[in-house]
């Protein structure tokens, strides 16, 4: 009965859409997310990539879009190991997209391939080696790399091969392409705004003119493959920036400096009456890349504004993205925002999102973090993926399979490595007792999930807990294990994840320190006045919560950088947390040191300037220690016993998740 409530509270979604002719069987789509490290050597679609799609057409999606195809590797200099490219090697990206498009069909879902013209100014270093853009300007990322403008006769060569990557495209069985072009500062969205673009020739200047490459794009397209065949645009209406390679926050007021709403409004007016079928709408540039790209510290359903907006200004489908994963909230944006929601990462996460959602198993969905570890933060290291869902992108080659021999399995200790361990070593088979020492599972989710931003991590406890109920596992609370007392629970197997404990250290002077656990769980009490010991995540995230408070907050780092220096976090998650900091007033000094503490101030020596900073709590986030003195007392038993999770090595959640996954399927 439960179950058939939820399907008819989100009935609206599961209705039939449309894109010109093309009938979609529901409201849903898997929006476009880059499939990098998934192309053969012919820039084909290999097998993990045809799988990955179909495993969300399996699920109940309705349209997938698929990420970023290159229209010409060559442009740019691109590898064809890098992105998949229909002109390649036509043939060979015929022969693999063509059995993966009938397999997507078998479900009901429809396909669209992206395609995109090249990155320009916006190209990682390293990623391409010809550096073009629509005229002369700096790397995004470093500017002491220049992109040459584009000559007339590559202008034209680049929209004669979006075109035969359309028929090749529509020869494959996709039921229609996407043109990834005026969106995120993007090569053609460079063309389209007159910050990057200022040719003189009949692709600058007047807005017509910038954007005569995509209309010209999508009228060839219609030539030669059909004026039936769909044609839907990725699209940002608003380019939120303060200048070049600075972001402008929500709710922040500035002065667009690339295309503000006024003028998205009259080019998304020009692109449909060019013939583009759907907008698929966001917002923002590489140079405001959390825009395009929302990390935790974004409100869910963060780009509805923009959708609203252009579907009272166009007559044609708006797809809309942007942290939607609240279906009542997807429900109401139907008709008023958008007409088809868009889900991005949450089907990373959980492949089977829309099928749960349909069913009325909400409790059951595995959230996004908003971390980009897994996803964005591995382009250049690994393929995309996932950083809760190691399976993802892998699903035929590296999901649980049933264990040859059953065995009991003891893990210690709840957090999110044992959480994972139990989790996955029960799907294969095995019996297992899970012995959490507090109260409550989660470990250091527990505080770290406190912050408003920082919500989903609770609600990955969640999905745990659930897991656990439904997969049946011994959890046993108040159960504290030690070396003794082991042997009582006659396991095959031993898996220690005992996690981690904050660091504490003695600083000099009278002041009393706290740790950020101890405040976010609200054990110690924080006044107005707040030095924070540490700028790593921790203490930059903890900083940030308290002075959404109120509270005057100084983050004291002795490193040159917070965070652990550039890069050591993804791209966006950086920028954004820097911004927030920045337009806070949190007070910043790197490369300092604590010379005393007092009761109410604290002296501070940066470079060689001495500092009194207001410290009436002096909080600590210096770091963890790993907890492995119990696996150090039972490794040596007649058993296998591992370590996993922080008390293996400290990292991050991603890590946490994918060591547990990778031990568990295999034990």
């Amino acid at each position: 009965m439960e179950r058939k409530m939820h399907m008819t509270q989100y009935k609206e979604l599961f209705q039939q859409a449309q894109i010109g002719k093309l009938k979609l069987k529901n409201k849903t789509s898997m929006a476009p997310m880059g499939p990098v490290g998934y192309a053969d050597a012919f820039g084909a679609f290999d097998q993990r990539l045809q799988d990955y799609y179909v495993e969300r057409a399996r699920h109940g999606v309705g349209l997938i879009i698929t990420g970023i195809c290159s229209v010409d590797v060559n442009i740019e200099g691109m590898s064809t190991a890098g992105i998949p490219c229909p002109t390649v090697e036509p043939l060979k990206f015929v022969h693999n997209a063509y059995q993966m498009n009938e397999r997507v069909h078998a479900y009901g879902a429809k396909i669209f391939l992206q395609l995109t013209g090249g990155l320009g100014r916006s190209a990682l270093p390293g990623f391409t080696t010809k550096q073009i853009a629509p005229s002369e300007q700096g790397n995004r990322f470093d500017p002491s790399v220049t992109h040459r403008e584009m000559t007339k006769e590559e202008i034209m060569n680049l929209i004669q091969k979006f075109v035969m990557s359309a028929v090749v495209a529509k020869r494959s069985g996709f039921d229609g392409v996407e043109v990834h072009a005026v969106h995120e500062g993007y090569l053609l969205d460079q063309f389209a705004i007159s910050l990057y673009n200022h040719r003189e020739d009949e692709f600058g200047g007047s807005l017509e003119n910038r954007l005569r490459v995509s209309t010209m794009i999508v009228q060839g397209i219609k030539k030669a493959c059909g004026k039936d065949f769909p044609v839907s645009l990725r699209y940002s209406l608003k380019s939120c920036m303060k200048g070049l390679r600075q972001g402008g926050l929500p709710g922040e007021e500035y002065e667009e400096a690339g295309k503000d709403i006024e003028e998205g409004i009259e080019a998304a007016k020009i692109l449909v009456a060019a013939g583009y079928d759907a907008l698929n709408v966001d917002a923002g540039t590489y140079d405001s890349w959390y825009w395009n790209h929302p990390p935790m510290y974004f409100e869910d359903g963060c780009y509805r504004e923009f959708g609203e907006i252009l579907k009272k200004a166009v007559d044609v489908p708006i797809i809309l993205a942007g942290k939607m994963e609240n279906p009542q909230m997807a429900v109401e944006a139907l008709g008023k925002s958008c007409d088809i929601v868009s889900y991005g990462r949450q089907l990373l996460c959980d492949a089977e999102y829309v099928e749960k959602m349909r069913t009325g198993r909400l409790d059951e969905v595995r959230p996004c973090l908003g971390c980009h570890e897994g996803c964005l933060g591995r382009i250049g290291n690994g393929p995309v993926s996932c950083a809760v869902n190691p399976a993802c992108g892998r699903e035929t080659i590296y999901g649980i399979v049933p264990a040859a021999v059953k065995k009991t399995i003891l893990v210690i200790g709840g957090g999110v490595a044992g959480l994972e361990v139990a989790r996955t070593a029960s799907i294969a088979g095995h019996k297992v007792i899970l012995c959490e020492k507090s109260d409550a599972l989660g470990g250091n989710l527990i505080p770290g999930g406190v912050p408003h931003f920082k919500r989903n991590d609770h609600k990955l406890i969640a999905y745990y807990k659930r897991q656990m109920e439904l997969l049946g596992v011994d959890v046993r609370y108040n159960t504290v294990v030690t070396a003794d007392s082991a042997a009582q629970y006659e396991a095959d197997v031993i898996v220690v994840a005992t996690g981690s404990k904050a660091k504490k250290i003695n600083l000099p002077g009278s002041g009393k320190t706290v740790t950020a656990e101890e405040v976010l769980l609200d054990k110690v009490s924080c006044s107005d006045k707040v030095l924070m010991v540490g700028g790593g995540l921790v203490g930059c995230e903890t900083a940030l919560w308290l002075a959404q408070q109120g509270k005057e907050v100084n983050v004291v780092e002795v490193l040159p950088e917070l965070l652990g220096g550039h890069g050591a976090l993804p791209h966006m998650n950086e920028f954004m947390l820097y911004d927030l900091l920045k337009y806070h007033k949190i007070g910043i000094y790197t490369n300092a040191q604590i010379v005393e503490t007092g009761d109410a101030v604290t002296i501070v020596k940066k470079d060689d300037e001495t500092i009194e900073l207001p410290s009436e709590t002096i909080i600590l986030s210096v770091g963890y220690d790993s907890d492995d003195q119990l696996y150090s007392e039972l490794k040596d038993l007649e058993i296998p016993v591992y370590n996993i999770g922080d008390s293996q090595r400290v990292h991050n959640i991603m890590y946490a998740i994918w060591d547990a996954y990778e031990l568990a399927r295999n034990i």
